[in-house]
């Protein structure tokens, strides 16, 4: 059993920067971060785009990109976390720059500032399209100098432990050893990430596997709003099921087009705002211009665009198209719409509270109120930081009554069972993945959704019996998870009966009611 005060699952913007915080201000207490890759690798290091904070108040204002953010939200919203997230956003990025972070400027000195869609004023903050590289690099060379921090890489949590509706820590699996440990925590914060590899085609890494909204369901928190899964409008399309390339929003707000393959600008047809409409509106005319077309993808013409400029300002993306043969100096780019962000998730306070004590989310896994139906482009590493920094300055200035567990909590009690098939997971897996991608997609159905329900509670049955006869592995408890999500996710979608945002639901045949 190894007794902490902090433990943090989870190692991306989240996580580090609750633990920097936390750690500054009580020195002589013990911060455990587990994470089930290696310590850089999170949905944090992915995000290209930047952090949308307003710094320019002549042009821009807090009060646009709020109005910005409730549009998006299409009514859901909770205006009060909308405030206070966008009101925070330059001290968060203040602190960001302290510990190194470094964002592109002007030859004058002032933010080289990227629009994308849904946002009225240019108010992006990126470093080229490496944002969430460069701030996971900073942040880990600040934990690296803690020496009350201990980073876990390859450490698998499996579930909470909890009792009479507190936190007391969580089983944790050391990947390597095979050891599962008992970790015994004063307060606990998950900060897990998104759900993406539930669909197979997304813009996440592979470990987006929903971990932490599954461990907390199982606890008994309140999970909602499960049903708003944003999907981004432009992946590069590759004809395989790995994790897709992002070809970042800002590509768009720098003056791409898109098209048809015949060459038809199409989203002139869908919204005033063209290209720079807000990702469900994108992505779903996408989807749209797919289905009439029979075709695989549609295009993104950057060839009108001054080339230097594209280079300098997406140095990754030009390298990839490139390594593939794309010359965007004269090629279209091939896109296509891919599972990148969940707007719900476990439900939290404005101080990232969940409604079991002495745990706490935040970043992705958490549902805040600050998305609604479909999340502003860029809002997200900027929630990541306000609500890290809310629960840092919760636990620090309160004081806190000793919880009457005294005991010490009990080690998991490990069986010797025989390994499970891997070429059931790698199966199930993928039937799984092409089950929500199907059946609860961009565009969802009553009659797919209530055949996924009846096909997750059997597989949902299933993998309970293979979790009691087989050793515990990650492979294993990454398959239950993302079965628990889906599960969530369909659930949630069947009791939707209006159409919001992100979410497009016809029953039988109609579409339900929209509030468009």
């Amino acid at each position: 059993m190894i007794p902490t005060n902090y433990l943090i699952i989870g190692s991306g913007v989240a996580g580090l920067t609750f633990a920097i915080k936390i750690t500054e201000r009580f020195p002589d207490k013990k911060v455990a971060i587990v994470t089930k890759s290696n310590e850089g690798e999170s949905n944090t290091k992915y995000a290209q785009g930047g952090i949308a904070i307003v710094t320019d108040k002549t042009e821009d204002s807090y009060q646009k990109h709020i109005q910005d953010t409730l549009i998006c939200g299409d009514g859901l919203c909770d205006k009060s976390v909308v405030e206070m997230v966008i009101t925070q956003g330059p001290k968060r990025l203040n602190e960001l720059i302290e510990w190194g972070a470094q964002f592109d400027k002007k030859a004058n000195g002032n933010f080289d500032l990227g629009k994308e869609g849904g946002h009225s004023q240019n108010r992006v903050v990126h470093h080229k399209d490496q944002t969430g590289y460069e701030i996971e690099r900073a942040i880990l060379e600040q934990v690296h100098q803690k020496e009350n921090i201990t980073v876990l890489d390859h450490y698998f949590a499996l579930d909470l432990i909890t009792e009479n509706n507190y936190c007391l820590g969580a089983y944790v699996l050391n990947q390597k050893t095979k050891e599962i440990i008992t970790f015994q925590s004063d307060f606990t914060v998950l900060a897990t990430g998104g759900i993406g590899h539930l669909y197979g085609h997304t813009t996440n890494p592979v470990i987006a596997t929903g971990d932490g909204i599954a461990m907390a369901s199982r606890a008994g928190a309140a999970i909602s709003d499960m049903e708003f899964i944003q999907f981004h409008p432009t992946a590069l399309y590759e004809d395989s099921s790995r994790s897709k390339f992002l070809i970042s929003e800002a590509v768009r707000g720098f003056g791409a087009y898109l098209r048809t393959k015949k060459g038809d600008r199409f989203m002139l047809n869908y919204d005033d705002r063209a290209e720079l409409a807000s990702r469900d509106i994108v992505s779903q005319s996408i989807d749209l211009e797919l289905k009439k077309s029979n075709n695989n993808c549609v295009y993104l013409d950057c060839t009108h665009l001054d080339l230097k400029a594209f280079i300098k300002h997406f140095p990754m993306i030009y390298d990839r198209c490139k390594s593939i043969g794309i010359d965007i100096a004269k090629d279209w780019i091939p896109v296509v719409t891919a599972q990148h962000y969940l707007c719900g998730g476990i439900n939290v306070d404005k101080n990232g509270k969940t409604d079991i004590g002495n745990l706490f989310a935040c970043g992705e896994c958490s549902r805040t109120g600050l998305h609604g139906a479909n999340r502003l482009a860029s809002n997200s590493l900027l929630e990541a930081l306000v609500y890290s920094d809310k629960i840092y300055n919760y636990l620090a200035n309160n004081t806190f009554k000793k919880t009457n567990f005294n005991r010490t909590v009990p080690d998991f009690e490990l069986v010797k069972k025989p390994k499970i098939n891997s070429g059931y997971i790698e199966k199930r897996k993928a039937d799984l993945q092409f089950l929500m991608r199907q059946n609860a997609g961009i565009v969802r159905y009553d009659s797919d959704l209530l055949n996924a329900k009846e096909q997750l509670n059997e597989w949902q049955i299933e993998i309970e019996e293979k979790c009691r006869n087989s050793q515990i592995s990650s492979d294993l408890y990454e398959l239950k998870n993302m079965i628990a999500i889906g599960n969530l996710i369909v659930q949630q979608s069947i009791l939707r009966d209006e159409n919001r945002g992100g979410f497009v639901k016809f029953a039988f045949g109609k579409m339900v009611q929209s509030v468009m």
